[in-house]
Protein backbone atom coordinates (compact mmCIF):
# COMPACT_ATOMS: atom_id res chain seq x y z
CA UNK A 1 0.00 0.00 0.00
CA UNK A 2 1.26 3.48 -0.90
CA UNK A 3 2.15 5.47 2.20
CA UNK A 4 1.81 9.25 2.10
CA UNK A 5 2.13 11.83 4.87
CA UNK A 6 -0.50 14.62 4.84
CA UNK A 7 -0.33 17.96 6.63
CA UNK A 8 -3.44 19.43 8.24
CA UNK A 9 -3.40 22.25 5.68
CA UNK A 10 -3.38 19.75 2.80
CA UNK A 11 -6.26 17.81 4.32
CA UNK A 12 -8.22 21.05 4.71
CA UNK A 13 -7.68 21.95 1.04
CA UNK A 14 -8.64 18.43 -0.10
CA UNK A 15 -11.81 18.58 1.99
CA UNK A 16 -12.79 21.87 0.36
CA UNK A 17 -11.90 21.04 -3.25
CA UNK A 18 -13.75 17.71 -3.29
CA UNK A 19 -17.01 19.65 -3.16
CA UNK A 20 -16.18 23.05 -4.63
CA UNK A 21 -13.86 22.47 -7.60
CA UNK A 22 -15.78 23.26 -10.84
CA UNK A 23 -14.79 20.01 -12.63
CA UNK A 24 -16.44 16.78 -11.40
CA UNK A 25 -13.44 14.62 -12.29
CA UNK A 26 -11.17 16.76 -10.14
CA UNK A 27 -13.72 16.57 -7.32
CA UNK A 28 -13.51 12.77 -7.50
CA UNK A 29 -9.71 12.88 -7.37
CA UNK A 30 -9.80 15.14 -4.32
CA UNK A 31 -12.35 12.92 -2.63
CA UNK A 32 -10.25 9.80 -3.14
CA UNK A 33 -7.07 11.43 -1.81
CA UNK A 34 -8.99 12.95 1.10
CA UNK A 35 -10.21 9.48 2.13
CA UNK A 36 -6.63 8.24 1.79
CA UNK A 37 -5.49 10.96 4.21
CA UNK A 38 -7.71 9.35 6.87
CA UNK A 39 -6.09 5.97 6.36
CA UNK A 40 -8.95 4.13 4.68
CA UNK A 41 -7.98 0.93 2.85
CA UNK A 42 -7.76 1.19 -0.92
CA UNK A 43 -10.61 -1.27 -1.35
CA UNK A 44 -12.93 0.96 0.71
CA UNK A 45 -11.85 4.14 -1.13
CA UNK A 46 -12.59 2.49 -4.48
CA UNK A 47 -15.97 1.32 -3.26
CA UNK A 48 -16.94 4.77 -1.92
CA UNK A 49 -15.72 6.79 -4.93
CA UNK A 50 -16.61 4.28 -7.66
CA UNK A 51 -13.12 4.06 -9.16
CA UNK A 52 -10.83 1.12 -9.89
CA UNK A 53 -7.68 0.23 -8.04
CA UNK A 54 -5.51 1.27 -10.98
CA UNK A 55 -7.23 4.64 -11.15
CA UNK A 56 -6.67 5.21 -7.43
CA UNK A 57 -3.01 4.34 -7.79
CA UNK A 58 -2.67 6.85 -10.65
CA UNK A 59 -4.27 9.53 -8.43
CA UNK A 60 -1.81 8.77 -5.64
CA UNK A 61 1.11 8.84 -8.07
CA UNK A 62 0.01 12.26 -9.35
CA UNK A 63 -0.29 13.54 -5.78
CA UNK A 64 3.17 12.32 -4.88
CA UNK A 65 4.65 13.96 -7.98
CA UNK A 66 2.92 17.33 -7.88
CA UNK A 67 0.62 17.59 -4.90
CA UNK A 68 -2.84 19.13 -5.09
CA UNK A 69 -1.99 21.19 -8.18
CA UNK A 70 -1.20 17.99 -10.08
CA UNK A 71 -4.60 16.59 -9.14
CA UNK A 72 -6.27 19.63 -10.71
CA UNK A 73 -4.86 18.82 -14.14
CA UNK A 74 -7.45 17.48 -16.57
CA UNK A 75 -5.67 15.39 -19.16
CA UNK A 76 -7.81 12.30 -19.52
CA UNK A 77 -7.91 10.58 -22.89
CA UNK A 78 -10.65 11.64 -25.26
CA UNK A 79 -10.90 9.74 -28.54
CA UNK A 80 -10.99 11.95 -31.63
CA UNK A 81 -13.18 11.35 -34.64
CA UNK A 82 -11.40 10.24 -37.82
CA UNK A 83 -13.36 12.99 -39.56
CA UNK A 84 -11.20 15.54 -37.72
CA UNK A 85 -8.35 14.68 -40.09
CA UNK A 86 -10.46 16.19 -42.88
CA UNK A 87 -11.81 19.10 -40.83
CA UNK A 88 -10.43 21.83 -43.11
CA UNK A 89 -11.77 20.36 -46.34
CA UNK A 90 -15.17 19.59 -44.79
CA UNK A 91 -15.43 23.13 -43.39
CA UNK A 92 -14.50 24.65 -46.73
CA UNK A 93 -17.10 22.57 -48.56
CA UNK A 94 -19.94 23.28 -46.10
CA UNK A 95 -19.19 27.02 -46.12
CA UNK A 96 -19.98 27.02 -49.81
CA UNK A 97 -22.67 24.33 -49.71
CA UNK A 98 -24.51 24.28 -46.34
CA UNK A 99 -26.33 20.93 -45.92
CA UNK A 100 -30.11 20.96 -45.46
CA UNK A 101 -30.04 18.17 -42.89
CA UNK A 102 -27.78 15.63 -41.16
CA UNK A 103 -28.48 12.92 -43.74
CA UNK A 104 -27.23 15.18 -46.50
CA UNK A 105 -24.15 16.09 -44.42
CA UNK A 106 -23.51 12.38 -43.83
CA UNK A 107 -23.56 11.63 -47.57
CA UNK A 108 -21.32 14.60 -48.42
CA UNK A 109 -18.77 13.70 -45.76
CA UNK A 110 -18.60 10.14 -47.06
CA UNK A 111 -18.11 11.46 -50.62
CA UNK A 112 -15.32 13.78 -49.47
CA UNK A 113 -13.50 11.46 -47.08
CA UNK A 114 -14.66 7.90 -47.68
CA UNK A 115 -15.68 7.74 -44.00
CA UNK A 116 -19.17 6.46 -43.21
CA UNK A 117 -20.60 7.32 -39.81
CA UNK A 118 -24.05 7.24 -38.24
CA UNK A 119 -26.29 10.32 -38.15
CA UNK A 120 -25.56 10.81 -34.45
CA UNK A 121 -21.79 10.76 -34.98
CA UNK A 122 -22.04 13.14 -37.94
CA UNK A 123 -24.28 15.48 -35.94
CA UNK A 124 -21.75 15.57 -33.09
CA UNK A 125 -18.94 16.25 -35.56
CA UNK A 126 -20.60 19.08 -37.51
CA UNK A 127 -21.66 20.75 -34.24
CA UNK A 128 -18.09 20.46 -32.94
CA UNK A 129 -16.74 22.40 -35.95
CA UNK A 130 -19.31 25.18 -35.55
CA UNK A 131 -22.25 24.19 -37.75
CA UNK A 132 -25.64 24.86 -36.23
CA UNK A 133 -29.17 24.43 -37.57
CA UNK A 134 -30.24 27.98 -38.39
CA UNK A 135 -33.30 29.34 -40.11
CA UNK A 136 -32.50 30.88 -43.49
CA UNK A 137 -33.06 34.63 -43.53
CA UNK A 138 -34.21 36.77 -46.39
CA UNK A 139 -32.62 39.86 -47.89
CA UNK A 140 -34.00 41.76 -50.88
CA UNK A 141 -32.15 40.85 -54.08
CA UNK A 142 -31.34 44.49 -54.77
CA UNK A 143 -29.91 45.20 -51.31
CA UNK A 144 -26.37 46.55 -51.25
CA UNK A 145 -24.48 45.27 -48.16
CA UNK A 146 -21.57 47.69 -48.67
CA UNK A 147 -23.90 50.67 -48.94
CA UNK A 148 -25.74 49.55 -45.80
CA UNK A 149 -22.50 49.25 -43.86
CA UNK A 150 -21.39 52.73 -44.94
CA UNK A 151 -24.78 54.20 -43.98
CA UNK A 152 -24.65 52.71 -40.49
CA UNK A 153 -21.09 53.89 -39.90
CA UNK A 154 -21.35 57.42 -41.30
CA UNK A 155 -24.97 58.43 -40.63
CA UNK A 156 -26.97 56.15 -38.37
CA UNK A 157 -24.44 55.33 -35.65
CA UNK A 158 -23.41 58.97 -34.98
CA UNK A 159 -27.07 59.91 -34.52
CA UNK A 160 -27.64 56.97 -32.17
CA UNK A 161 -24.54 57.87 -30.16
CA UNK A 162 -25.99 61.35 -29.60
CA UNK A 163 -29.32 59.77 -28.63
CA UNK A 164 -27.61 57.62 -26.01
CA UNK A 165 -26.10 60.77 -24.52
CA UNK A 166 -29.48 62.51 -24.45
CA UNK A 167 -28.43 65.06 -27.06
CA UNK A 168 -30.80 63.88 -29.80
CA UNK A 169 -34.04 61.92 -30.19
CA UNK A 170 -33.99 59.24 -32.87
CA UNK A 171 -37.21 57.61 -34.07
CA UNK A 172 -37.49 54.66 -36.44
CA UNK A 173 -40.60 54.98 -38.60
CA UNK A 174 -42.49 52.43 -40.66
CA UNK A 175 -46.02 51.42 -41.54
CA UNK A 176 -47.54 48.04 -40.71
CA UNK A 177 -50.67 46.65 -42.31
CA UNK A 178 -52.32 44.00 -40.15
CA UNK A 179 -54.84 42.00 -42.17
CA UNK A 180 -57.73 40.42 -40.27
CA UNK A 181 -56.79 36.87 -41.19
CA UNK A 182 -55.29 33.83 -39.45
CA UNK A 183 -51.65 34.15 -38.37
CA UNK A 184 -50.63 30.50 -38.18
CA UNK A 185 -48.00 29.62 -35.59
CA UNK A 186 -46.99 26.56 -33.58
CA UNK A 187 -48.67 25.03 -30.52
CA UNK A 188 -47.94 22.09 -28.23
CA UNK A 189 -51.12 20.08 -28.80
CA UNK A 190 -52.34 16.47 -28.82
CA UNK A 191 -53.97 16.90 -32.21
CA UNK A 192 -53.56 19.46 -34.98
CA UNK A 193 -55.50 22.63 -34.18
CA UNK A 194 -57.37 24.69 -36.77
CA UNK A 195 -58.22 28.39 -36.55
CA UNK A 196 -61.26 29.85 -38.25
CA UNK A 197 -60.52 32.33 -41.02
CA UNK A 198 -62.55 35.55 -40.77
CA UNK A 199 -64.38 36.62 -43.89
CA UNK A 200 -63.19 39.70 -45.78
CA UNK A 201 -59.77 41.33 -45.91
CA UNK A 202 -60.07 44.24 -43.49
CA UNK A 203 -56.78 45.91 -42.64
CA UNK A 204 -55.66 47.75 -39.53
CA UNK A 205 -52.94 50.18 -40.60
CA UNK A 206 -50.39 51.51 -38.12
CA UNK A 207 -47.80 54.16 -38.93
CA UNK A 208 -45.42 54.04 -36.00
CA UNK A 209 -42.44 56.01 -34.74
CA UNK A 210 -40.32 54.05 -32.26
CA UNK A 211 -37.98 55.94 -29.96
CA UNK A 212 -34.62 54.21 -30.29
CA UNK A 213 -33.75 54.68 -26.61
CA UNK A 214 -37.00 54.64 -24.58
CA UNK A 215 -38.94 52.37 -27.00
CA UNK A 216 -41.96 54.62 -26.62
CA UNK A 217 -44.19 54.30 -29.68
CA UNK A 218 -46.01 57.18 -31.38
CA UNK A 219 -48.78 56.01 -33.71
CA UNK A 220 -51.21 57.09 -36.38
CA UNK A 221 -53.81 54.39 -37.09
CA UNK A 222 -56.67 53.88 -39.53
CA UNK A 223 -58.64 51.19 -41.35
CA UNK A 224 -58.16 52.58 -44.86
CA UNK A 225 -54.62 53.41 -46.01
CA UNK A 226 -51.50 55.33 -45.03
CA UNK A 227 -50.47 58.32 -47.11
CA UNK A 228 -48.50 61.56 -46.89
CA UNK A 229 -51.16 63.18 -44.71
CA UNK A 230 -50.87 60.29 -42.25
CA UNK A 231 -47.14 60.87 -42.12
CA UNK A 232 -47.67 64.60 -41.50
CA UNK A 233 -49.98 63.73 -38.59
CA UNK A 234 -47.17 61.60 -37.16
CA UNK A 235 -44.70 64.49 -37.45
CA UNK A 236 -47.08 66.74 -35.54
CA UNK A 237 -47.48 64.10 -32.80
CA UNK A 238 -43.71 63.82 -32.44
CA UNK A 239 -43.39 67.61 -32.29
CA UNK A 240 -46.07 67.71 -29.57
CA UNK A 241 -43.70 65.76 -27.29
CA UNK A 242 -41.70 69.00 -26.80
CA UNK A 243 -38.42 67.13 -26.52
CA UNK A 244 -36.22 70.27 -26.63
CA UNK A 245 -33.45 68.42 -28.48
CA UNK A 246 -32.82 67.77 -32.19
CA UNK A 247 -35.03 65.06 -33.69
CA UNK A 248 -34.01 62.54 -36.35
CA UNK A 249 -36.46 60.21 -38.04
CA UNK A 250 -35.05 57.10 -39.71
CA UNK A 251 -37.37 55.84 -42.47
CA UNK A 252 -37.50 53.90 -45.71
CA UNK A 253 -38.04 55.22 -49.21
CA UNK A 254 -41.82 54.75 -49.49
CA UNK A 255 -43.14 57.24 -52.03
CA UNK A 256 -45.54 58.97 -49.61
CA UNK A 257 -42.62 59.61 -47.22
CA UNK A 258 -40.47 61.36 -49.82
CA UNK A 259 -43.03 63.74 -51.27
CA UNK A 260 -42.80 67.52 -51.10
CA UNK A 261 -45.48 68.03 -48.44
CA UNK A 262 -43.62 65.75 -46.05
CA UNK A 263 -40.17 67.24 -46.64
CA UNK A 264 -41.48 70.80 -46.26
CA UNK A 265 -43.32 70.05 -43.01
CA UNK A 266 -40.28 68.24 -41.58
CA UNK A 267 -38.16 71.27 -42.44
CA UNK A 268 -40.70 73.59 -40.82
CA UNK A 269 -40.73 71.49 -37.65
CA UNK A 270 -36.92 71.21 -37.66
CA UNK A 271 -37.00 67.42 -37.93
CA UNK A 272 -34.26 65.61 -39.82
CA UNK A 273 -35.42 62.86 -42.19
CA UNK A 274 -32.74 60.20 -42.53
CA UNK A 275 -33.62 57.86 -45.39
CA UNK A 276 -32.34 54.30 -45.28
CA UNK A 277 -30.52 52.83 -48.27
CA UNK A 278 -32.95 51.16 -50.65
CA UNK A 279 -34.04 47.64 -49.69
CA UNK A 280 -32.76 47.81 -46.11
CA UNK A 281 -35.52 46.59 -43.74
CA UNK A 282 -32.79 45.01 -41.59
CA UNK A 283 -31.68 48.52 -40.58
CA UNK A 284 -35.11 49.69 -39.44
CA UNK A 285 -35.50 48.92 -35.74
CA UNK A 286 -39.29 49.10 -35.80
CA UNK A 287 -39.47 46.10 -38.14
CA UNK A 288 -38.54 43.95 -35.15
CA UNK A 289 -41.44 45.41 -33.20
CA UNK A 290 -43.96 44.44 -35.88
CA UNK A 291 -42.71 40.84 -35.72
CA UNK A 292 -42.99 40.90 -31.92
CA UNK A 293 -46.60 42.09 -32.09
CA UNK A 294 -47.57 39.33 -34.49
CA UNK A 295 -45.97 36.72 -32.27
CA UNK A 296 -47.40 38.15 -29.05
CA UNK A 297 -51.04 38.71 -29.97
CA UNK A 298 -51.76 37.31 -33.44
CA UNK A 299 -50.02 33.97 -33.94
CA UNK A 300 -52.43 31.06 -33.39
CA UNK A 301 -55.17 33.32 -32.02
CA UNK A 302 -58.68 33.81 -33.34
CA UNK A 303 -60.53 37.13 -33.19
CA UNK A 304 -64.17 36.74 -34.28
CA UNK A 305 -64.55 40.37 -35.36
CA UNK A 306 -62.38 43.18 -36.66
CA UNK A 307 -62.85 45.37 -33.59
CA UNK A 308 -61.43 42.74 -31.24
CA UNK A 309 -58.57 42.23 -33.70
CA UNK A 310 -57.71 45.95 -33.66
CA UNK A 311 -58.05 46.19 -29.90
CA UNK A 312 -55.60 43.34 -29.29
CA UNK A 313 -52.99 44.96 -31.54
CA UNK A 314 -53.50 48.43 -30.03
CA UNK A 315 -53.14 47.16 -26.46
CA UNK A 316 -49.91 45.36 -27.35
CA UNK A 317 -48.46 48.42 -29.11
CA UNK A 318 -49.38 50.75 -26.26
CA UNK A 319 -47.37 48.63 -23.82
CA UNK A 320 -44.04 48.54 -25.65
CA UNK A 321 -42.25 50.68 -23.06
CA UNK A 322 -44.17 49.41 -20.00
CA UNK A 323 -45.46 45.82 -19.82
CA UNK A 324 -43.18 44.51 -22.56
CA UNK A 325 -40.18 46.68 -21.77
CA UNK A 326 -38.01 43.83 -20.48
CA UNK A 327 -38.99 41.44 -23.29
CA UNK A 328 -38.16 44.05 -25.91
CA UNK A 329 -34.90 45.22 -24.34
CA UNK A 330 -32.73 42.67 -26.15
CA UNK A 331 -34.89 42.49 -29.27
CA UNK A 332 -34.64 46.25 -29.81
CA UNK A 333 -30.94 46.52 -29.01
CA UNK A 334 -29.16 48.97 -31.29
CA UNK A 335 -27.28 46.31 -33.18
CA UNK A 336 -27.97 45.90 -36.86
CA UNK A 337 -27.36 42.86 -38.97
CA UNK A 338 -24.90 43.38 -41.77
CA UNK A 339 -24.64 40.96 -44.64
CA UNK A 340 -21.47 39.51 -46.09
CA UNK A 341 -21.21 37.99 -49.51
CA UNK A 342 -20.42 34.62 -47.92
CA UNK A 343 -23.81 34.64 -46.22
CA UNK A 344 -25.85 35.25 -49.36
CA UNK A 345 -26.79 32.26 -51.50
CA UNK A 346 -26.67 33.03 -55.21
CA UNK A 347 -27.54 29.61 -56.58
Amino acid sequence: MVKIEFTQEEIKVLSYERYHHPHPRVQRKMDAIFLKSYGLPHQDICCITGISGNTLRSYLKDYQEGGINKLKEINFYKPQSEMMEYKSSIEAYFKEHPPANIKEAMVKIEDLTGIHRSENRVREFVESIGLKRRKIGMIPAKADPELQEAFVKKELQPALDEAKEGKRAVFFVDGAHFVHAPFLGFLWSFVRVFIQAPSGRQRFNVLGALNAITHELIMVCNDEYINALSFCDLLWKITALNLQIPITIVLDNARYQKCKIVSELAKLLNIELMYLPAYSPNLNLIERLWKFVKKKCLWSKYYPNFQEFKTAISICLNQTHTTYKDELASLLALKFQSFKKAQIMTV
